[in-house]
């Protein structure tokens, strides 16, 4: 194994990971994360040590690359919205790697060929000194001659058997100052919300994922736009929990989305969206996540167990 020259107080060194022989192993005391560098920038493991991936992988993706097929590999990863045939410029090529202090910043190369549009990906790691907080930084560079209306879109794949929640606008009776919307709920063409993995209450929405799910779609997803900032997904005993800048007027993608969820029968996303910017040739458009772990967290299905068990949780991670 050979250690990543750098100063910082996190360890990290190189090793094999599944079948890639180039992977970057990011830890402290208390967590680990695993980068590939073979292909990326993907963070496909991230978990307590000894313990468990809170991310799925997908298996029969495992070492490959170098090619144009696009793979989604599963962890976390980087994509573009809106959702267009840029956004799936297959990630099969190796990044560079750096260090900076505490951080590591993953650099794919230019997305100069087809159905690329001349954008570059980058993500930067830092993870503290002890305890489970990680800041990761996302990075769209537009390299072209063209400006680009888009919006950076962070995808953590999470393991199967739990469930996402998410944070819904404040209620209120209605009254004189309360006539117009207070945020919106994006509907794809496969969203059915008859659907029992979903639970939408007064204050969250809670989406479950399942792989024998006997509705008519096997997959679903929704956005809102979350004046929280912040997601959660309950899996085993263990809360994985990010949080993002609200840009209160700014404009998000899909309607107005700033989060979204998506599930099918192997894994469930929970996604932040950065505000959609014209990036003008050289510009580069920056959203950041804060991740926190937490283990030990009691089970429960309502939204009573939300309020007395996950959101004290939420409101520690700062």
């Amino acid at each position: 194994m050979q250690k990543h020259a750098g100063v910082g107080t996190a360890k990290a060194e190189e090793v094999e990971y599944q079948k890639w022989k180039k992977a970057l192993k990011i830890s402290n005391d208390t967590v680990q994360l695993i980068v590939l560098t073979e292909v990326g920038p993907r963070i496909l493991f991230f978990g307590f040590r000894g313990e468990d991936n809170e991310f799925h992988e997908i298996r029969e993706h495992a070492g490959k690359g170098g090619d144009q097929t696009f793979r989604v590999y599963g962890g976390h990863r980087l994509w573009v919205s809106p959702e267009v045939a840029c956004t799936y410029y297959p990630d099969n090529v190796p990044v560079s790697v750096r260090r900076q202090g505490d951080d590591f910043i993953f650099t794919a190369p230019p997305e100069s060929t087809h159905p690329g549009t001349n954008l570059q990906k980058e993500i930067e790691i830092k993870l503290a000194e002890t305890g489970s907080s990680v800041i990761v930084t996302h990075r769209i560079y537009n390299l072209g001659r063209e400006s680009a209306e888009i919006a950076p879109w962070a995808l953590s794949v999470m393991a199967g058997d739990g469930k996402a929640i998410l944070p819904l606008p404040p209620r209120a009776p209605l009254s004189a100052d309360r006539l117009l919307p207070e945020g919106v709920l994006a509907l794809w063409c496969y969203t059915d919300l008859a659907d029992p993995r979903w639970k939408i209450g007064t204050k969250y929405i809670q989406l479950h994922q399942a792989s024998n799910s006997a509705c008519t779609f096997t997959q679903q997803m929704t956005g809102i736009f979350n004046p929280f900032g912040w997601g959660a997904y309950f899996r085993r005993g263990h809360l994985f929990v990010k949080k993002t800048d609200v840009e209160k007027d700014a404009k998000y993608p899909d309607f107005g989305c700033n989060f979204e969820i998506y599930t099918d029968e192997h894994s469930l996303e929970l996604e932040t969206l950065g505000p959609l910017r014209n990036l003008k040739s050289g510009e580069a458009a920056e959203h950041t996540e804060h991740w926190w772990l937490f283990k030990d967290i009691q089970a429960g299905e309502d939204e009573s167990w939300i309020d007395a068990i996950i959101l004290p949780k939420i409101e520690t991670a700062k």
